[in-house]
């Protein structure tokens, strides 16, 4: 009896041990499927969602993240997961979406104008901004838990529903606050309608756009600095005409500023959102527009800055970084208030030592060009420089020329070679510690040449407790690099460099825009503000403070 009594309990605790490794593997197993089939779906809805936004003429977003209390144009029910345009800031949950870009038209981009010439508001009815004001009795709108109210697209008019049929001006929208900032429709329709495209005719057209009138593009690098580059696009598209707004990532600036050659000659001002090397990127773009003929329409060109760095951005006095400290409609006002200064772009050509055959590498360069400890820290040379500590033991330039003109050079390890104000992310190298009483400006055809006793002396000049080594002032440099293999750079771009000759001239002039309203962030007193409002640029502008920056 025990014998079969212990088979009995052998058996039983068998079947206990497998009921148990069943349902362990059907607990590890279950979730693993679920979360594969919701992977795969996902990605079919992503691939799918992505096809329809392409096709779709809105500019559609998915989120499931929203700042305010939304709710659908469709339904009228309130929002958890859906897509927003940016361009007419239409919403719709996702069993709406197809309906909402079937019945819904999106802000027109090119349409005729009304018979009398003019624009008609394009109302987009709830999900009003915050704090918005009713046109008429200028009481709140949108405060009441539902789909209510009214937004024109364009001029960003917002009124209740009672209160729409009472406007003063009826339909007749006037494009609001940036009506000089914006394209409007009827305008590029009128100049798709022109036999003969001049830019004669663009003026005409233009009169109709009001006295003062500057449109602006808007080129963005989503890739730069803090991502918010896609936030910003988004932006600007529901202030402006959409087909102002670029993304780079998409749209080379060579392309993009094509639409210049549509609009009125020197009315156009282009504002790029991203770092310094996006500015150099479409700075270039306009340069290849003056080698095409098209010098009439050259922008001028403001920074908005989102990349590392942003010196130049300093030197025109529009801040080291921006993290949406001010709205964007701050942003446009900047523009209009802007001036238009000159900047000289020079050329940077690198001949290799023995290859004769070879074409020298040839680069545009705005704000310095650097060989040596800065360019090392650029090109992240650290292992490199602990493996070979005599890297930088012995001087690396044998010969440095201004205007022709041999320099004697104590034991340097590096030298810059700068073209604007600041240096390093925000140090005013070539007035070091001290006041500079012949500041150099943006438009002087200068080039301001210092030199570095190493990366510790570079150190100690960005948190001002030692100067630069002045070497002078020329309108052509030429440095011819010994045997070694150096880092060098241009505007942050840094590469590894054998025995050359390096000469550097000037290339053109770019018209910018330089901000005199405020401070830049290395201003730390009131006298520097006044000396900075005292000599901001005009017809030929000599700025202090942010812009003996050369701005």
């Amino acid at each position: 009896m025990s014998m079969e009594g212990d088979e009995g309990n052998r058996d039983q605790s068998s079947r206990e041990e497998w009921t148990l490794l069943f349902w362990t593997t059907l607990a590890v197993v279950v979730p693993v499927i679920i979360t594969l089939w919701c992977s795969v779906q996902r990605s079919k809805r992503k691939i799918h969602m992505k096809d329809f936004f392409r096709k779709s003429k809105h500019g559609w977003h998915c989120t499931d993240l929203f700042n305010k209390p939304t709710y659908c144009c469709v339904c009228q029910q309130h929002i958890l997961q859906g897509a927003v345009c940016d361009c007419c800031g239409v919403c719709a949950d996702e069993t709406c979406l197809r309906r909402a870009d079937r019945s819904l038209v999106c802000k027109e981009i090119m349409a005729p104008s009304r018979t009398d010439g003019t624009l008609a508001h394009r109302w987009v009815r709830g999900n009003v901004p915050l704090c918005s004001v009713c046109a008429v009795c200028k009481e709140q709108c949108g405060n009441q838990p539902k789909l209510c109210d009214f937004r024109c697209v364009w001029c960003q008019t917002t009124v209740h529903d009672d209160c729409k049929l009472s406007l003063s001006d009826g339909e007749r929208c006037e494009l609001g606050e940036f009506r000089s900032l914006i394209i409007p429709p009827h305008y590029l329709h009128h100049v798709n309608k022109l036999r003969r495209r001049h830019p004669d005719e663009y003026s005409k057209l233009a009169s109709a756009c009001g006295s003062g009138w500057t449109p602006v593009l808007v080129l963005a690098n989503t890739r730069s600095g803090n991502n918010m580059g896609e936030a910003l696009l988004g932006e600007f598209r529901t202030i402006l005409n959409p087909v102002q707004v670029f993304d780079l990532s998409e749209l080379p600036p060579s392309k993009a500023l094509q639409l210049c050659t549509l609009l009125p000659p020197g009315s156009v001002r282009v504002l790029v959102c991203g770092g310094d090397g996006t500015v150099g990127w479409v700075l270039d773009a306009i340069d290849t527009m003056k080698l095409k003929g098209q010098d009439q329409f050259i922008p001028r060109v403001m920074i908005l800055p989102l990349g590392t760095g942003n010196d130049l951005s300093n030197s025109l006095g529009w801040g080291s970084g921006y993290a949406g400290e001010i709205p964007v409609e701050q942003v446009l006002r900047n523009i209009l208030e802007a001036e238009v200064v000159k900047m000289d772009r020079w050329k940077v050509q690198v001949a290799s030592k023995g290859l004769y055959f070879r074409k020298p590498k040839v680069l545009s360069m705005n704000n310095y060009f650097s060989v040596g400890p800065d360019a090392l820290m650029a090109l992240n040379f650290h292992t490199h420089r602990e493996k070979t500590p005599s890297f930088f033991s012995s001087r690396i330039i044998n010969k440095l020329e201004l205007d022709g003109e041999r320099v004697a050079l104590p034991s340097l390890e590096g030298i810059i070679v700068c073209n604007i104000g600041y240096w390093g992310g925000g140090c005013r190298l070539w007035e070091g510690m001290g006041d500079e009483p012949y500041p150099p400006t943006l438009d002087d055809g200068l080039l301001e040449v210092v030199g570095v006793f190493g990366s510790f002396h570079c150190a100690q000049i960005q948190v001002k407790m030692a100067n630069p080594v002045r070497l002078g002032q020329a309108h052509t440099v030429r440095l011819v690099l010994k045997t070694s293999r150096m880092p060098m750079q241009v505007d942050g771009e840094p590469w590894a460099q054998g025995p050359c000759t390096i000469t550097i001239t000037h290339k053109t002039q770019a018209f910018m825009l330089y901000h005199s309203a405020e401070q830049t962030d290395d201003d730390d007193d009131e006298s520097s503000t006044s000396e900075a409002e005292s000599s901001a640029p005009h017809d030929s502008p000599k700025p202090a403070g942010p812009a003996s920056a050369r701005a």
